[in-house]
């Protein structure tokens, strides 16, 4: 029995070996899945192939700008403008100098311009509007005409006191003497600390001799403001 036990555990055992043997040869065998074959790529062999990298350069084998507008004409150069054109500024084309090619669709730029909109100053006194003194008047201005002779003219320099510029109405008050008048009667008053506005103060006496006087009322609508001078005129 001894033997007969001993003799089937060692066939049981072979039998083992044979099977597990075939399992562990497979697992330190290498494995077909990752096995790359090596390729080689010999570009410089292709006759279509120019190894020798961009040659391409400009005309002029400067650097620059290569590419040209669509906009411009056939025939147009812009080399001929002179390296002197420009240089009188802004102001070079207040003295006629419109030398040179100009650029395309520009050609006759200001002949036939026509502006629209831009600043509009009025020319009439609104209708309604009243010249009412203040209480207390800005300053005063003397003149001295003679009776005999024709109206006499003279300036008034009248200063701004606005921060922007703002259209004016001048004109005497109703109870004005009416020898008195002022030229202009509408325009612009510049900005505060800008160039004073000029006002003609006229009288025509026609004869008539004595003080008169008046009250110059200077409105400022759009600053809901006023300047007012006392006038007083000497006639001999």
């Amino acid at each position: 029995r001894d033997y007969t036990a001993s003799t089937m555990k060692l066939c049981a055992a072979a039998v083992l070996v044979v099977v597990v043997a075939p399992a562990v040869a497979h697992a330190f065998a290498p494995s077909t899945t990752f096995v790359c074959e090596s390729l080689s790529l010999n570009i410089g062999r292709d006759p279509n192939v120019d190894l020798g990298g961009n040659a391409w350069k400009p005309d002029s084998e400067k650097m620059g700008a290569t590419d040209t507008g669509d906009y411009f004409p056939e025939g147009y150069d812009p080399n001929a403008i002179a390296y002197t054109e420009g240089m009188g500024g802004s102001q070079a084309m207040l003295g006629g100098n419109r030398d040179g090619p100009q650029l395309p669709g520009l050609e006759n730029l200001g002949a036939d311009a026509v502006v629209t909109g831009g600043i509009e100053v009025n020319t009439e006194i609104p209708e309604g509007m009243e010249f009412i003194p203040s209480s207390v008047p800005d300053g005063e201005f003397e003149m001295r005409v003679f009776a005999s002779a024709s109206a006499m003219e003279q300036p008034l320099m009248v200063a701004p006191i606005c921060m922007t510029f703002e259209d004016y109405y001048a004109g005497f008050s109703k109870d004005s003497h009416p020898s008195l008048s002022v030229s202009p009667a509408v325009g612009r008053m510049d900005r505060r600390g800008g160039e004073p506005t000029e006002l003609i103060v006229t009288c025509d006496p026609r004869g008539q001799s004595g003080t008169f006087s008046g009250d110059l009322v200077i409105n400022l609508p759009e600053d809901n403001s006023k300047i007012c001078y006392k006038i007083n005129v000497v006639s001999q």
